[in-house]
């Protein structure tokens, strides 16, 4: 009896056996199937319209300050780390030089200004002299002529007559000669007044270069930004072009995030990007928006680019770079750096926009004004030294 028991209990194991392993492969599928789902559900409604790079650094504009005169350092007025502001004095030179060049170059117009009111005076002078001599021909006409009608008559002699006509001769001689020096001292003020005759152009122009080399002794900011790569010392002996240090404007930054080129092939300027920094991590997001696409990849404009005719050639996938504006007001609140490491991911549906620009720029995408004000003073001072130069100018000069 109890081996038939023993029996029945091993039949019933061995048929349960092949159903638990069937009920397994089912759920082990449905696992498949459902993960497999999810997979398509996921690059569907997600993954094909998203691509990401952490190859992605902030970037920004580095402005060089770089000296266009030779001189000495006497002053650093910034270090790095500082935050300057658009014209505000960074190095000064040794002025003496620069300043005794502006003093001459002073000196030099306003006697130039005076020399030509000279010429203009001189115009008058001739005209003066060419009236005269125009009153002496008609004076000396009318002798001759009354001479003459005597001499008709006997009442004068011959010898009186001929003399009449030797003062008349004379008299146009002078005449013709006062009037050649008249359009020879003229030639040279014709069609002018004293502050655009040439002599008082080409003074002003040497003032104009004498007070830039003065004014560019000082070295100020074009930008409003933070300083950074200070090498200047004082004592220095610069050249021009040399760098001394650098401003970066940290409002105007962008991130350079390199794609492979496998990822660009929906990707179009003005979608928008999704940002994290990592140096606040997860926990600070910014926005942001495709500017521009590379013209071309990182290893075509390397500085030693590969050649793959050499027969060593190993295909490697090409990164292109991709700029990405950021939102100014987030990057407000959140100061970034040139250089840091961003993760940057796209949203790729709105594909309506370009692939390349279309258009040029309309404007400048950076500028500074900060040295037009120095050609501005120059100009002002040349106004200035010519108008107290020649302010007793008749009205001949002022024609």
């Amino acid at each position: 009896m109890a081996t038939a028991d023993t029996q029945t209990t091993e039949n019933t194991a061995q048929d349960g056996h092949p159903r638990k392993r069937k009920v397994m492969l089912l759920g082990l599928t449905a696992i498949v199937i459902a993960g497999c789902l999810g997979v398509f559900a996921w690059h569907e409604l997600y993954g094909r319209w998203n691509e990401s790079t952490d190859d992605a650094y902030v970037n920004g504009n580095v402005v060089e300050i770089t000296p266009l005169v030779t001189g000495t350092v006497v002053s650093i007025g910034a270090d790095d780390g500082d935050l300057v502001h658009e014209g505000q004095v960074l190095i000064n030179f040794d002025p003496n030089d620069a300043q005794v060049g502006l003093q001459s170059a002073e000196a030099n117009l306003a006697r130039t200004v005076r020399q030509v009111r000279g010429l203009y005076s001189n115009v008058d002078g001739m005209r003066a002299q060419v009236a005269a001599q125009k009153a002496e021909v008609q004076k000396a006409q009318e002798n001759y002529n009354r001479r003459k009608n005597l001499a008709a008559s006997g009442a004068i002699s011959q010898e009186e007559l001929s003399h009449a006509r030797d003062d008349l001769t004379s008299a146009r001689n002078a005449l013709a000669n006062a009037q050649q020096q008249l359009n020879t001292t003229n030639a040279l003020v014709d069609d002018t007044v004293v502050s655009n005759h040439p002599d008082v152009q080409a003074a002003a122009a040497q003032l104009r270069q004498a007070y830039l080399t003065n004014a560019r002794s000082t070295l100020i900011a074009p930008v409003t930004g933070y300083v950074a790569k200070r090498t200047v010392q004082l004592g220095q002996r610069v050249q021009p072009g040399t760098a001394l240090m650098a401003v970066i404007p940290l409002d105007q930054l962008w991130i350079d995030a390199n794609f492979k080129e496998t990822q660009l092939r929906d990707m179009r300027i003005g979608q928008p990007v999704d940002i994290e920094a990592d140096i606040y991590g997860s926990d600070v997001k910014y926005s942001g928006t495709i500017d521009s696409l590379g013209a071309g990849t990182g290893s075509a404009f390397a500085l030693l680019p590969a050649q793959n005719a050499t027969g060593n050639w190993i295909k490697i996938v090409q990164r292109v770079p991709v700029r990405i504006h950021i939102n100014a007001e987030e990057l407000a609140k959140h100061p970034l750096r040139v250089g840091l490491s961003t993760l940057v991911n796209v949203n790729l549906r709105d594909q309506s926009g370009p692939v390349l620009a279309q258009q040029p720029p309309q404007q400048a995408s950076f500028s500074t004004n900060v040295y037009d004000r120095q050609l501005g003073e120059a100009d002002a001072l040349i106004a200035r030294l010519i108008h107290d130069n020649s302010a007793t100018i008749g009205k001949t000069a002022q024609r």
